[in-house]
Formats: structure tokens, sequence, C-alpha cells
């Protein structure tokens, strides 16, 4: 099943400086601190790279790894609790079920999720889906942004998801 689309808007980053204005203006967003954010794009597209930007500019200081094997990092900032999820590695959507994830994304604070279609129709409606393709130049990505809750209907309608 996938979440119902409320909500679009298409952005290019020229390069890695716009991905992460674009990770500082969603960081300023009021409603980030308990949004969940699915990643989408090939291997290589820039996922892993915006969700740094964005913990960067949430205050996460020293070295923010890919949850490439580790398949989950956690971060707690003060007032503030973020997971970084990555499912590529899963071949069984219940592996989602059965690592016990289901009471964090029932709980507060940020979820950023990449490869979530392993999870398969497991894991709850997004406040925001990005898709990340890259582009015919190297270093630019086409990036579309969906809103798939009135929080993330919310982000996208304000200036800060530019």
């Amino acid at each position: 099943m996938h979440a119902e689309i409320l909500g679009t808007r298409a952005v290019r980053w020229p390069d890695e400086a716009a991905c992460a204005e674009c990770a500082r203006a969603l960081a300023a967003h009021s409603e980030i601190t308990e949004a969940c954010i699915e990643l989408h794009g090939p291997l290589g597209a820039g996922k892993t790279t915006f969700v740094r930007h964005l913990l960067r500019s949430l205050g996460v200081d020293g070295r923010i790894k890919s949850p490439s094997y580790a398949v989950v990092e956690p971060y707690e900032l003060e007032g503030l609790k973020a997971w970084h999820f990555d499912f590529y590695r899963f071949g069984d959507p219940r592996e989602w079920e059965d690592a016990g994830f289901r009471d964090i994304f029932a709980g507060r604070g940020l979820k950023l999720v990449e490869w979530p279609e392993h999870a398969g129709d497991l894991l709850p409606a997004p406040d925001l889906r990005l898709d990340i393709r890259p582009a015919i130049d190297a270093d630019a990505r086409s990036v579309t942004i969906e809103a798939c809750t009135p929080r993330g209907v919310r982000m996208l309608s304000t200036e800060h998801s530019k």
C-alpha cells in the first residue's frame, strides 16, 4: 500500500551545496523533530549525503555513519531523538518487524529511512518522501519531494523546504 500524496514539489540540486541548503532549510522547520522522511533513489544518488547534511544542520557533531551494515544509527541531541535507517540489506520485509522497529516508528523523534521499499508495507506513511535522482551533469540531482501527511504538507508548503 502506498501513502497518498497530498502535495509535491520538484527541485534541482546543481551541486552538493544545494543539497546542504535544502537540508538546512528543512532542519529549520519546527516539525522536523517528529517527522518521518523516506529517501528513495538508486545507489549513489545522494540519500546518505542528504541525511548527513540534515543531521549536521540539527546539531549532530562527530562522525555520521551510513547505517548500511548496522541498519540503524541513533542520535540524541537536547530535545531531539533521531534515527537513520538503511533497509538496503533486508531480504524480507519481516526483518523490519523482527528487528523491533515498530516501537521506534510509533514513538517520538525524527526517522530518516533509506530504502524503505525493502520494509514492504510495514512502515507508517512518511511525512515526506524524497526521490533523489542523478541528473545528466555529474553533480546535479533531480529531486521530487512528496508530502504524505498533514505534517508533510506543512513542511512542504513553507519556504523552509525549498
